[in-house]
Order: structure tokens, then C-alpha cells, then sequence
């Protein structure tokens, strides 16, 4: 399998950015973003990144809303937050240099086994098996393994069988080939199995088992939740927002005050809350502006979501908290703030003038 594998990926390689320049700072920067993106989506944010930042003391230099704000889309942003922590602990302690192995490379935050792996084997040529959802596939249905790839146990075990059909002399051009066949040939869904080098000795070919591996254990129960985001506006066209500090979803991201609820809210009873009773209003208006509950979909929750409309001649007193940070914006300003995915498709379409 590994020599095919490589002669395969002489011809069928994509033409990839970092291919170009295989930097431990490009290296990194690429498979950070494509962790849990696609390449067609994740392109257009390695360009941007690297852009903007084009080496590691770029990154260090930025502060968080910068980097939050290149990233705002992309999902996950845990990752961006430990790209900016890393960058700065490889700026500070390690001269902007990063670490040549394996081992050391998985002590900088947000570098797990695979990106290690995939960073020291292509940049340093250490001989160490990545893993990554590719691989996981292409091994699972070449050898036939029907152990779930999401256990433990089954990570042992792929994990050692990665090992085994390393190319020790290339390691990471055969970690790149394996990868790229993976997603470009094994696919998920319609694999090219008719034109695929590796059809005659495909346990899950032969078996007529390619759309039932790899297994995977049950999903984590997705949980519901229903948000209800206030738009307060102001005679002087000033609005709020809050930036997220807590230990949940979207940290350290803006929004709009928001009234989370156990069932979705009517005009009455958001009314009757204990948020808008509190507020500290002498008038206001409060209108529904989506008449359908937007259904937006992460990994583990569903939220459904309604904005609210305040309009009032002056903006409500609002204390920052360690769970919330409440600032005071011009609805000019707002383009500015690294929010949710969610809330810059509401800005985008929201007139403000109305």
C-alpha cells in the first residue's frame, strides 16, 4: 500500500499553498485551520492568516480580537484562541523556532498527536505516523478493521497500524499522500473505487463493505437551546454588546445582550423577564424582527434564535460582570468585533436605518 500510495500522489497531489513553502509556521498554520474545515473552506483563511500575519511573530504581535476576527466563521474557536497563545509562547520562549520533534512540539497548546505528527514528519522528517480522519478511512477500509475509530481502543490500534505502513526513509510526503488519498480518493461519501491503485488488495472492496467502514461510535446527545438577542438602539445610533468570558460556546466572541430561555419566548413573556424588568428604561419599543426562530446548528447543540428590537432614547445601564463585558458601540463600529458566525450574517442583512 505505501508505494502506491506515493506513486499516486506524484500524479494526483493538489496544488496546496503550504506545499509551496513547507515552514514549521505554514505547516502549522494549515492544518490548525483544516483540524475540522475542509480545504475549500479553509483556504480563504490560510491566505487571509497568512496575509496578515506572514510569520509567527505577526501572529504573537496581534492581540486576540485581531486574530478572533480573521478567524470569525471558521467554527471552533478554541482553535484560534490556542493559535494565538501558541505563536506567542514559540515568539517568547523558543526564539520564534519551533520545536524540531514530536515530543516537544505536542506540549504547545492546541498541538495534539496529529498536528505534532504531521508538523515534525513533513518539516523535520521524524519517521511518526499522522492520524487524521483520511487516514483513519483509508486504513479501515484497506485492511477491513471494523473497530470504531472514535474508541479507545481503537485509536491504539490505528494508531500502531499507521506506524507500521509509514515510509520511514519519507515520512512526510507519505503522511501528506495518505491524507490527500484519503480526501480526494477514499472520500467519505462516493469513494473512487473504480479507478482506485489500491482496488485489488481493498479488504472493504472485495468485501463489498466500503460504504460500512470506518465505524464510528454513537454521537454525543445534542443538546437544545433557545437565545433571544436584544438589539438596543439608541437616538444617538448607539447599540450594546457583550463579549462572551465564560467557560461555553463562542468565548471571548461579541454579541448582543442575550435572554436565554428553557422554550421560545413571545413578545409577552420576554416582556415579563427579569432581564427586561431590570432594565433601566424610562420608555422603549420592543419588536420581533425574524417572525421564524433561526435553527442554528454546531457539533453537540441546536440553538434557535430570535432578535429583538429595543428602541429607547438612551441606552440601559449594563455592569460588566467576569461573565459578561458590556461595551457601548456606534452601529458604525460593530464590523469592527470578531462575533459569531450567526450574528455577522444578521449584521450583514439588518438595516439599522429603518
Amino acid at each position: 500500500m505505501t508505494d502506491e500510495i506515493l506513486d499516486w500522489f506524484k500524479i494526483a497531489q493538489r496544488d496546496l499553498p503550504w506545499r509551496h513553502d513547507q515552514s514549521p509556521y505554514r505547516i502549522w498554520l494549515s492544518e490548525i485551520i483544516l483540524q475540522q474545515t475542509r480545504v475549500k473552506q479553509g483556504l480563504p483563511y490560510y491566505e487571509r492568516f497568512v496575509k496578515t500575519f506572514p510569520n509567527v511573530y505577526d501572529l504573537a504581535r496581534a492581540s486576540e480580537d485581531e486574530v478572533l476576527k480573521l478567524w470569525q466563521g471558521l467554527g471552533y474557536y478554541s482553535r484560534a484562541r490556542n493559535l494565538h497563545h501558541t505563536a506567542k509562547k514559540v515568539v517568547n520562549e523558543h526564539h520564534g523556532i519551533f520545536p524540531k520533534t514530536y515530543k516537544e512540539l505536542k506540549k504547545l497548546r492546541g498541538i495534539g498527536d496529529y498536528t505534532a505528527s504531521a508538523i515534525a514528519s513533513i518539516c523535520y522528517g521524524e519517521p511518526v505516523a499522522a492520524l487524521d480522519g483520511n487516514v483513519f478511512r483509508v486504513l479501515s477500509r484497506f485492511l477491513g478493521i471494523d473497530i470504531p475509530i472514535n474508541s479507545t481502543e481503537g485509536r491504539k490500534i490505528f494508531k500502531e497500524t499507521a506506524e507500521i505502513y509509514l515510509n520511514k526513509d519519507r515520512p512526510g510526503d507519505y503522511n501528506q499522500a495518505i491524507m490527500e488519498f484519503g480526501a480526494t480518493q477514499c472520500k467519505p461519501k462516493k469513494p473512487l473505487c473504480q479507478t482506485c491503485p489500491l482496488q485489488k488488495s481493498c479488504v472493504a472492496f472485495q468485501q463489498e463493505r466500503v460504504d460500512k467502514l470506518p465505524v464510528k461510535l454513537k454521537k454525543t446527545k445534542v443538546r437544545t437551546r433557545y437565545f433571544n438577542y436584544l438589539i438596543f438602539l439608541s437616538s444617538t445610533g448607539e447599540t450594546l454588546i457583550q463579549q462572551r468570558t465564560q467557560q461555553d460556546i463562542w468565548q471571548k466572541l461579541y454579541e448582543f445582550p442575550l435572554v436565554e430561555s428553557s422554550s421560545p419566548l413571545s413578545k409577552s413573556k420576554l416582556f415579563h423577564t427579569e432581564f427586561i424588568q431590570n432594565l433601566t428604561l424610562n420608555s422603549y419599543e420592543i419588536k420581533r424582527l425574524n417572525k421564524k426562530s433561526i435553527k442554528h446548528q454546531l457539533t453537540h447543540q441546536q440553538l434557535w434564535v430570535r432578535f429583538w428590537l429595543i428602541r429607547a432614547k438612551d441606552l440601559p445601564e449594563m455592569t460588566s460582570t467576569k461573565e459578561k463585558k458590556t461595551d457601548r458601540v456606534p452601529i458604525g463600529q460593530l464590523h469592527r468585533f470578531p462575533v459569531p458566525a450567526l450574528i455577522a450574517k444578521f449584521l450583514q442583512e439588518f438595516d439599522f436605518s429603518g
